[in-house]
């Protein structure tokens, strides 16, 4: 279930796609990993009952929601703004100038602020769990990291086929200064749909 649902683009796809367009596969796969370790503290609070609180409350779950898409709606413009930097630099030599910690560190903002990940924790992993072996918790957990495994390897392979193309497009620069800015127009249209996306949906 956690596959046949990872593997359907969605915000996820969309933001590694993004990210790898305008950051290259280096990028990419920290935004991958930085969205992927931000989804660990919502297994952990799904575990320990915290996220049926955001899940069920209205105002925390449009706090949450509202906070992640404006930090997406962010992450384009600033792609947009600097799209043309570097340009005429090749692809590998542009990846080099990017913060790496800070490029984890977006992603982990956008991972641990995805109130849809909280929605599909609190409603699918329950039914997976056997009550009847005890340790809830333990077991809430562990299918909370499996789920973020397989995301973290489809996400990946994503970020493989977007950074393959835009090596190819790092070969002209205004290629290359077009695509950064499509990567972080898909980055603001994702922002404007989720935080448009009714609560309960």
């Amino acid at each position: 279930m956690s596959f046949a649902l990872i593997v359907i683009p969605g915000p996820s796809v969309l933001f590694v796609i993004g990210r790898s367009l305008a950051l290259g596969k280096r990028g990419g796969l920290l935004s991958v990993l930085g969205n992927e370790l931000g989804g660990i503290p919502l297994v952990l609070l799904v575990a320990a009952g915290v996220g049926n609180l955001v899940a069920y409350s209205a105002p925390a779950f449009l706090a949450v929601k509202l906070l992640g898409a404006g930090y997406l709606v962010y992450l384009g413009v600033q792609a947009i703004r600097q799209r043309k930097m570097g340009v005429t630099l090749g692809a590998t030599e542009v990846d080099r100038h990017v913060s790496s910690w800070r490029t984890l560190l977006q992603g982990i903002v956008v991972g641990v602020t995805n109130p849809k990940t909280i929605v599909f924790f609190v409603a699918v992993l329950p039914q997976f769990v056997n009550r009847g072996t005890g340790g809830v918790p333990i077991q809430m957990m562990i299918l909370g990291l499996v789920f973020t495994v397989i995301a973290f390897c489809c996400d990946a392979c994503w970020v493989l086929i977007a950074s393959a193309a835009r090596r190819w497009l790092a070969t002209s620069p205004r290629r290359m200064a077009t695509m950064r800015g499509v990567g972080g127009g898909v980055l603001i249209g994702m922002g404007a749909t989720l935080a448009l996306t009714p609560a309960k949906s």
